[in-house]
């Protein structure tokens, strides 16, 4: 399922059962996808720009971020692309603020003294009430899709929506209502559980419902904060790639440029300029083509699963 903590492990979920006929095939998929669209200017040039000189193939848009209507923009204009809706609780960043999307009298619980989100994941599941959440993820969504912004799919800001068991519904009953496949894996690990003991006994139950109403469902999915060097980073990426067991995976990365604007956010700056950098790199794409394994959007997921 999903994975947040912002450490030096690479993190893989991998099926056990059922099997989906791409796996009976020894057939390799992949989703490279870009978190965070819409945080800022300089993360969404850099998720724009590894989608379209590189070999990113999904991205999630943040709507409550200030940058939001600029990558709002190109989605629309650009509906070949692939961008689902990357559910924000939380605002992590110590001075770059923002709030919720409906008005802060009816979600008050999810707002601090200042009327931003609440800064942790921790402090959402311990004050957020579970109808003023579900207010405020239909804001979300709704907001994009009045923007014009074609969702292809559902994800979540840090794992916030899967940190307690009520929200956890909430995420997999939006997913159905609107019908947008979510991102989940039909495998948790046990560092996943450890994360996020809301997920515990709950992975059949959900994949059997996202089964039900004709929702894909992931075999696996891959992060990677950690690495020393650019040169390790990519060589992590690489060897998780070649270790892809049969069926269709997700490899979670965060687009931006290392410049003036997001190193004043975030001292995340380089490793998201490194993984744009990455995922651009012809040599690497053309590693991955050798390797067999071949890159896919949720859109075309969808559309596998739909057959």
């Amino acid at each position: 399922m999903l994975i947040t903590s912002r450490n030096f492990l690479l993190i893989a979920l991998l099926l056990v059962s059922p099997v989906a006929a791409d796996e009976r095939a020894g057939k390799r998929y992949v989703i490279i996808h870009a978190d965070d669209a819409g945080m800022s200017h300089s993360v969404n040039r850099a998720t724009i720009d590894a989608m379209e000189k590189g070999i990113v193939s999904s991205a999630s848009i943040m709507v409550p971020c200030p940058w939001f209507v600029e990558i709002a923009e190109y989605a629309r204009t650009h509906p070949e692309k692939d961008f689902g809706i990357h559910l924000t609780l939380n605002n992590e960043w110590k001075r770059y603020k923002w709030g919720p999307v409906a008005s802060r009298e009816k979600v008050p619980s999810l707002v601090n003294k200042e009327g931003y989100l609440w800064q942790s994941v921790p402090e959402v599941a311990a004050n957020a009430k579970a109808d003023e959440v579900e207010i405020e993820l239909r804001a979300q969504i709704d907001r994009a899709l009045k923007f014009g912004v074609p969702v292809t799919h559902l994800d979540t800001h840090m794992g916030a929506v899967v940190s307690r068991p009520d929200l956890v519904e909430i995420y997999i009953k939006l997913g159905i209502e609107y019908k947008l496949p979510v991102l989940f894996s039909r495998a948790i690990g046990e560092r996943t559980l450890k994360d996020y003991p809301a997920l515990k006994g709950k992975s059949e139950q959900i994949v059997a419902a996202l089964k039900r109403n004709k929702l894909p469902v992931l075999t696996g999915l891959a992060q990677f904060y950690g690495g020393r060097s650019q040169e390790s980073r990519k060589e992590t990426y690489l060897k998780t790639l070649r270790e892809l067991k049969p069926g269709v995976h997700q490899i979670i990365i965060h687009c931006g440029y290392d410049d003036e604007e997001l190193r004043a956010i975030t001292n995340s700056a380089a490793n998201r300029d490194g993984d744009r950098r990455i995922f651009s790199d012809p040599e690497v794409i053309a590693e991955i083509r050798k390797m067999g394994v071949e890159v896919i959007s949720w859109k075309q997921f969808r559309a596998m699963r739909a057959k």
